[in-house]
């Protein structure tokens, strides 16, 4: 008898010290980012010696999976819960963001994944792939009950605003991590659920007809003024640093800022760390270079298309986003995974993206105001909500395309969204 007590107490006790493992791996990969936190991190947080803690995990790979598989079965068990409590028609998703938030951890966590497990190789990638799965099965259950039951207007295809709509989601998500006092997710959630009761496309009848000429002019490009002493130096200085930045793109969207070292890069161009060091005296130097020209890549596409009217200027978006995905895919690779990493606010991109998101915001709706006043943009629509929600859609769904590049066009599931926006006369 006291060799099975002694034995259920070791149980008990090893049980107890696995959970407060997850528990500390938890709490770290929130609050600093997964790339960021280290196995022996987590064993001081937890008490337990760093071989201690390899006796119950043998990588922190493996203590993602169980930290990550934690969160999804409690909102799965809260998704069913809460659709099953609700009337029949009921749209639940802003009901699920607000549990979210309730959840500790739990935006932080998953905002941080979406872009970080983008790449083929980070340990949660497949894991990340099936919940899309799962929560697009689940969506479209959903709002199949409300159009049935006349909530969703049974113009609108369910497929197409399920994709959209999770996209959206993930990538407000995302944004309210940086702008926590400017992007309330619920609010935006029931803002879009009550969009949904009205058709595609629908604009009140008696509106006045879009103006001949424009309201005024556009505002300028955001994110302009970062790059300009990139052609300063030699020629042969510069070839070496573009061969730099291009390298480093790569391994930071592929392996994130955290895991990449001088050295890594400093291998992949073929150079020592002491040259390296020459072009980009600190890891935090060579970031700040890598995001600025990704600026000035885009910049260099999207001054090509000129538009006077602002309505025009957004509906040329989706050209725009179809180009980036044929030709630069690493642009969007770089910064799915660095704008997702960047969430802690110790992270040395966390301000970058603080300010390039709030002056995108700024950006589309001054645009959308305008098409407002142009009488392009439907009277019921308010420019700063419509300007939030096209930053998170198109962010969200080129996280969708990096997990599955076949099935997502980001160009057509734009465009189904500023015909909805932007309905044409």
């Amino acid at each position: 008898m006291t060799t099975v007590t002694t034995a259920g107490s070791r149980r008990t006790r090893a049980a107890a010290t696995r959970q407060r493992i997850i528990d500390a791996a938890r709490a770290l990969f929130v609050s600093d980012g997964y790339r960021a936190t280290s196995l022996r991190d987590i064993a001081t947080a937890a008490s337990v010696s760093h071989p201690g803690l390899l006796g119950h995990f043998a990588s922190k790979d493996e203590l993602l999976a169980e930290v990550v598989a934690g969160f999804e079965a409690e909102n799965e068990r809260a998704f069913d819960l809460i659709a099953a409590a609700s009337g029949s028609g009921e749209l639940i998703f802003a009901d699920v963001a607000r549990r979210n938030a309730r959840t500790p951890g739990y935006l932080e966590l998953f905002a941080a994944l979406t872009g970080e497990a983008s790449a083929p190789g980070h340990p949660a990638h497949e894991r990340m792939r099936e919940r899309y799965a799962r929560l697009r099965q689940l969506s479209s259950e959903v709002l199949e009950d409300a159009a049935l039951h006349g909530t969703v207007d049974a113009d609108r295809d369910v497929a197409d605003e399920t994709t959209r709509h999770m996209a959206g989601w993930d990538g407000l998500q995302l944004i309210s991590q940086y702008l926590p006092d400017r992007v309330d997710v619920v609010q935006m959630l029931e803002e879009r659920e009550a969009l949904w009761a009205l058709p595609y496309g629908w604009r009140d009848a008696d509106e006045p007809a879009p103006a001949a000429a424009a309201a005024g002019p556009l505002p300028p490009l955001f994110g302009g003024d970062q790059d300009a002493d990139r052609e300063t130096g030699y020629e042969a200085g510069r070839r070496r640093r573009t061969q730099i930045l291009a390298d480093a793109t790569r391994l930071f969207s592929k392996d994130g800022y955290g895991d990449t070292s001088l050295r890594d890069i400093a291998e992949a161009v073929g150079v020592s760390k002491s040259t390296l060091l020459h072009h980009y005296p600190s890891k935090e130097l060579l970031l700040s270079a890598v995001l600025s020209e990704r600026d000035r890549a885009i910049r260099a596409r999207t001054e090509v298309v000129l538009a006077e009217r602002a309505g025009d200027a957004l509906r040329g978006i989706p050209d725009g986003a179809r180009v980036s995905a044929l030709d630069e895919p690493g642009l969007i690779e770089v910064y799915a995974v660095l704008s997702c990493e960047a969430v802690p606010a110790a992270h040395p991109a966390h301000e970058y993206f603080a300010t390039r998101f709030a002056e995108a915001v700024d950006y589309f709706t001054e645009l959308f105001r305008l098409a407002q006043s142009d009488g392009d943009l439907p009277a019921h629509r308010d420019p700063e909500h419509e300007a939030i929600w096209l930053v998170a859609l198109w962010d969200g769904l080129q996280y969708q395309w990096l997990y599955d590049r076949e099935a997502v066009d980001v160009a057509a599931l734009l465009r189904a969204h500023l015909d909805d926006v932007l309905p044409r006369r």
